[in-house]
């Protein structure tokens, strides 16, 4: 799938990954680019379309699928990050509302646009989601439980010739971890990276060196065996005692 006069809707287009994510698509020559945000945002160019959009809102979310015309490609991109530890059950429940609910939301809520559209679906996601960090927990088990969604979507719309992306980024220079001594990758690197590997159909895009160096191991490794062989199961005879 090429960008180039595509419609393109982000979440979380306000800063970070989002916001280069929404200037990338631009520079790629997409035809119009939905951009999420809680509060309003304005953009100087006219093929951005602003969405008040609050991912955990469900009736909002609802209302904005009305206000966008057609979408080819959908970024999950609005993500929740505290620190936090495993004793505190609500930054857990907050956690999963945004990472995992609120991306399940909206990937419904625009689900038959992307099927008219034999769209495509984009998570960002962590490595986090493949092995936990301990200082933030939360964080890491919802992002676990998104890739996971990320995978069944995969098997369950290619029927439909919706594809589905996962992004397995490793630290980037965002406000989640600015304050970190550790090589980070910039935000405009990794949606470079990201575009780069929707337009190349790949299940897990890997943005910056960190996942990068894991990449080639992955498309061949247990999991994505494993990940295959569970597809499979779609339309096979239930098990019955």
């Amino acid at each position: 799938m090429t960008i180039a006069g595509k419609a393109v809707l982000v979440t979380g287009a306000n800063r970070g990954i989002g916001q280069a994510l929404v200037e990338e698509a631009l520079r790629r020559g997409a035809r119009r680019v939905y951009a999420g945000t809680r509060r309003p945002l304005s953009h100087p160019d006219p093929r951005v379309t602003p969405l008040i959009l609050d991912v955990t809102n469900a009736p909002q979310t609802l209302a904005v699928v009305e206000e966008v015309e057609s979408l080819d490609i959908l970024i999950n991109n609005a993500g929740l990050a505290l620190y936090d530890d495993l004793s505190d059950r609500a930054a857990l429940e907050q956690h999963l509302a945004v990472n995992l609910f609120g991306t399940y939301g909206v990937t419904q809520a625009f689900l038959p646009k992307l099927t008219r559209s034999r769209g495509a679906i984009v998570n960002v996601l962590s490595l986090a989601a493949l092995a936990s960090v301990p200082v933030i927990p939360a964080y890491s088990i919802s992002k676990a439980a998104a890739f996971s969604l990320s995978q069944s979507l995969r098997a369950v719309l290619a029927a439909q010739g919706v594809s589905v992306h996962a992004v397995l980024a490793g630290p980037v220079d965002t406000e989640m971890s600015r304050d970190l001594d550790i090589p980070k990758a910039s935000a405009e690197s990794v949606a470079r990276a990201i575009f780069d590997g929707v337009e190349r159909g790949d299940d897990e895009i890997f943005p910056d060196p960190m996942s990068g160096s894991m990449a080639e191991s992955w498309r061949g490794g247990a999991v994505k065996a494993l990940e295959r062989e569970n597809a499979a199961l779609i339309g096979a005879e239930p098990i019955t005692s």
